[in-house]
């Protein structure tokens, strides 16, 4: 983080996106992210990620993490561990420390819980956002995130968001690599259906942008 005062947090937001805007998807070649949570337990998480930032790669549900970490081995260039604590208000602890990819890639092979995504970037208004399309057991989740480096307050949320799910633990990578969205989507919509669409109060003042690139 750039704000001292915050080091070793992490404050966003995050929401569940139906639809993928195609304005998102004319953007360069998604990143290819395969994460392995070595501990995933009460919202405290141990967490080797490697990256493909260039991967042509696209996710799908039949995506295994292991085999697509194996088939782009090569273009892998980037990882870090990090430990991470519950989520509390839009602010989580995160310390990140970078690791030579050689290293991550063989921690991923031997062990972990493991997911795959497909991870795309677009700057909206004022923030940065990133939309992670999830393959594999936790096809068909789609979420978008925006992180700053402080609270994420009267934030301009995007019309492709349909509910926010930032305080909901359910959709954490780190549960998610041990319950698959794919185990327990159908339930969750009927729940949606049931209870409605819903944006944190508590910070600030909820605004919209228009669709990705406007």
């Amino acid at each position: 983080m750039s704000d001292s005062t915050y080091t070793d947090f992490e404050f966003e937001r995050r929401f569940l996106v139906d639809s993928l805007p195609t304005e998102l998807l004319a953007e360069p070649a998604p990143a290819l992210i395969v994460q392995s949570y070595l501990l995933a337990s009460d919202g405290y998480g141990l967490r080797i990620r490697v990256q493909a930032s260039q991967s042509r790669a696209v996710v799908g549900p039949t995506t295994d993490p292991l085999e697509a970490l194996e088939e782009h081995a090569g273009e892998l260039d980037f990882c870090a561990m990090t430990a991470k604590g519950p989520m509390v208000g839009g602010t989580r602890y995160e310390a990140e420390r970078e690791l030579d990819v050689s290293v991550g890639l063989e921690m991923i092979r031997r062990g972990g819980q493991r997911i795959v995504k497909n991870r795309y970037s677009v700057w909206l208004g004022a923030d940065g956002w990133v939309v992670d399309v999830f393959g594999g057991a936790n096809h068909p989740l789609v979420v978008a995130e925006v992180e700053r480096s402080g609270p994420v307050t009267d934030l301009d949320i995007p019309d492709f968001c349909t509910t926010e799910v930032t305080d909901d633990p359910r959709f954490s990578n780190d549960r998610l690599s041990a319950a698959p969205y794919g185990r327990w989507c159908a339930d969750y919509r009927d729940e949606l259906a049931s209870s409605g669409t819903r944006y944190l109060d508590g910070f600030g003042t909820n605004g919209s942008t228009g669709p990705a690139g406007s």
